[in-house]
């Protein structure tokens, strides 16, 4: 982003409607252009509300964290140098560079590196932090030439790369990934002496965006894609496996063909995530057994599902197979060799994204992985997540039977958790689109909040049948008003449709609550389709806005439910405790 746009885009944003994102930018630096880039890059990646970026004073990198502490906002974005471990790191000060000082420098470094870990973990408590370590080249305070490694050097980056590891471990704490910003911003192109020496801002513009960029992208990631689609021949492996043979296909690194074995273990990776992994190729379905049977192949055959083979177009199988996952285009990519059928399947999805397999440009493989991991990575992987594909299986599998034989004969299991939240149930909320009550997201710092408020409660429902568990499926938050029980969110995973687990939930929410009625701030949008036909089943008009359930209409019209309902004893003390411990802070 050049500078002029990110001004541009800083000046627009801030007269959109809606509580504005707040964040807190903690440096030592004068904030200058990262600040307007790091607006503008929050900007785009939250385009339905305004941004503010906040910042503290010149040289206290320390003390802008804690003020950020005692004054959350919703994110927090602390950048290190150099100069805030010892200003003599810096260009700023003539504070000397001895040899015999530079212990004394190391040592104040890492005293100053612990502080910092401890203000951020106290922050990352409360609200999402992203950190930086330090981007720009060290001074020449060292004895030998500048081409050797000196000790006291090497001591001052361990230590920094200890902060670092100890910091990345907490969820809510997300360190710029080093080696990604050096791909976008040369070390060595990074300091502007001149800029520094006048106002205190030691970046190039082209680094100072690369930096946002990267601070706003751990702020609010992008959610995780869901499915990838893949095409075999010349995309899994080399060859035609219908012409070649099963035995010619290659994926070897002594036949010149080892960019397919790093492609099939980035699948087998993401599969580990629970990532689903489906196939569509044009081919013969016996020949494609046969291949993916083969005991050499790096990604496991159980991994894919459901396989698609056939004469048909791509986009045909496409369609069956986004059916059969019920998720939509716009959360899976497809991944083929041939322009044609990118183009064909672009042309029939457009908001699914369509990657080439550069089958002959082994260094574009490496690009191609990378996009991959950006698509799909998590920073933490749910028991959902890996039970995403068997859950799927199994429902594929099942006999036709009518709903009541099914649902009867499941043996279903429903465990239902109380104010137990966890980082399944924020996830289930920001990614559920089809069940969902109105599309409203939550970021990690209301999440984190919410606990707090006394009328608040959260209910979470876990699923289990004869065909395997589903884990944590549906998670509701709403409150105590005083015009009554009001559910702000209700979303339920789509692996749990057709089993009536929306309507236990909702029994067992007046059963809970002992009301005679529950309010639900509904919002359609065009994708809520399956909320929008249960509120029509159970109140008997199609819901416009938010409407009020009565107890007695809703149990009137609520169909037979089948499996037994248990709610979680853990949750239960927890939910005990947390109520003594607001009455005991009331009373005190």
């Amino acid at each position: 982003m050049r500078l002029a746009d990110a001004l541009r885009q800083a000046n627009q944003q801030a007269s959109r409607p809606g509580n504005a994102l707040r964040v807190h930018l903690a440096c030592g630096i004068t904030p200058l252009h990262l600040q307007t880039f790091l607006t503008a890059h929050l900007a785009n990646r939250v385009p339905e509300q305004p941004v503010t970026v906040e910042t503290g004073a010149f040289g206290d990198l320390l003390g802008n964290i804690e003020r950020a502490r005692r004054d959350p906002a919703d994110g927090i974005a602390a950048v290190i140098e150099w100069s805030d471990l010892d200003p003599r790191l810096g260009f700023r000060t003539t504070g000397g560079w001895p040899p015999d000082g530079l212990a004394d420098i190391v040592s104040g470094a890492a005293s100053r590196l612990n502080a910092l870990k401890s203000a951020i973990l106290a922050v990352g408590d409360r609200v999402p932090v992203s950190v930086s370590l330090p981007t720009l080249p060290l001074p020449p305070c060292f004895r030998p030439p500048t081409t050797h490694a000196e000790s006291h050097a090497l001591v001052l980056r361990e230590a920094v790369w200890a902060f670092a590891a100890s910091l990345a471990d907490n969820p809510s704490i997300r360190v710029v990934d080093p080696q990604s910003l050096d791909a976008e911003s040369p070390p060595g192109q990074r300091l502007d002496l001149a800029r520094d020496l006048q106002c205190g801002f030691p970046y190039r513009v082209e680094h100072a965006n690369a930096l946002a960029e990267r601070l706003a992208a751990l702020l609010r990631p992008a959610t995780a894609k869901k499915g990838l689609i893949t095409d075999l021949d010349h995309t899994l492996w080399r060859g035609i496996a219908g012409e070649d043979g099963v035995d010619a296909l290659s994926w070897h690194l002594d036949s010149g063909d080892h960019a397919f074995a790093l492609y099939q273990q980035m699948l087998a990776s993401l599969a580990d995530l629970g990532i689903l992994i489906g196939v569509a190729s044009r081919n013969d379905p016996i020949v494609v057994e046969q291949a993916l049977a083969r005991e050499d192949l790096l990604v496991p055959r159980d991994t894919f599902f459901p396989i698609e083979a056939g004469w048909g177009s791509k986009s045909e199988s496409v369609a069956r197979i986004l059916d059969a996952w019920n998720i939509g285009p716009q959360d899976v990519v497809f991944v083929d060799d041939s322009a044609m059928e990118r183009a064909e399947v672009a042309a029939a999805f457009p908001n699914l994204e369509c990657l080439a397999f550069p089958s002959d440009d082994d260094e574009s493989v490496l690009t191609l992985l990378n996009t991959l991991r950006d698509r799909f990575g998590k920073t933490s992987v749910s028991p959902e997540d890996r039970l995403r594909r068997t859950s799927l299986q199994a429902a594929s599998a099942r006999s036709a039977a009518c709903p009541e034989e099914f649902l009867a004969a499941a043996n279903a299991e429903l465990r239902m958790s109380w104010n137990a939240p966890d980082a399944r149930c924020l996830d289930l909320i920001n990614k559920t689109n089809q069940f969902n009550l109105n599309g409203r997201r939550l970021d990690e710092g209301e999440w984190r909040r919410r606990p707090a408020d006394p009328t608040a409660f959260l209910m979470a429902v876990s699923y289990r049948d004869k065909f395997g568990p589903l884990g944590k499926i549906a998670v509701v938050l709403g409150r105590q008003a005083e015009t009554g029980t009001v559910l702000d969110s209700w979303v339920m995973s789509c692996r749990a449709f057709a089993r009536r687990i929306e309507h236990q939930t909702l029994t067992a929410l007046f059963e809970r609550l002992e009301t005679d009625a529950i309010r639900l701030a509904f919002e359609p949008t065009n994708r809520n389709g399956p909320m929008q036909e249960f509120l029509t089943a159970v109140t008997g008009q199609a819901p416009t806005g938010e409407l009020t359930i009565p107890r007695e209409s809703f149990e009137a019209r609520c169909p037979r439910c089948y499996g037994k309902v248990i709610w979680d004893e853990r949750t239960e003390r927890a939910a005990d405790t947390l109520l003594l411990d607001r009455v005991s802070g009331s009373a005190g």
